[in-house]
């Protein structure tokens, strides 16, 4: 692994691409409502505010990592076809989710009882940052 590859404010842009894109797709106009009913959550109930702060600061570092490992990736599948591009990115991107946080949340979601609606929804978000991840850092690097 080679960090001194890695392009940080590209990282940086990816962070901040998972913060907005988390926000739009779990907003109350858009899947919030759906997925916390989906989670077993009573309507009109709002999450805890309470650990706000972890929680936020956990979200941003966990984006953290996904877009340095996701930059490792693209990288190194860039090195194989001459050289990572947008679309090598978002490939990329695309494979890592397919292979690894999709079936992984099938499992966690059906296990826990949330069905398939709730996992749609989480990794449909993961879907799109990935993507978005792995085109970013493919076109900028």
């Amino acid at each position: 692994m080679d960090f001194s590859s890695i392009n940080w404010l590209a990282v940086i842009a990816c962070v901040v691409v998972s913060v907005i894109s988390g926000s739009l797709w779990y907003n109350p106009k858009t899947f919030f409502p759906i997925w916390w009913k989906g989670i077993g959550k009573p309507e009109g109930s709002q999450p805890g505010m309470e650990n706000m702060g972890m929680t936020w600061g956990l979200t941003v570092l966990s984006s953290l990592v996904q877009a340095v490992f996701m930059a490792l990736f693209v990288t190194a599948m860039g090195s194989m076809t001459g050289g990572a591009t947008l679309v090598s990115g978002a490939t990329a991107g695309f494979m890592l989710w397919l292979g690894f946080v999709a079936p992984t949340y099938m499992v966690n979601k059906l296990f826990a009882g949330h069905g398939l609606k709730v996992w749609a929804i989480e990794v449909g978000n993961h879907l799109v940052n990935f993507v978005l991840f792995g085109a970013i850092l493919g076109a900028w690097h």
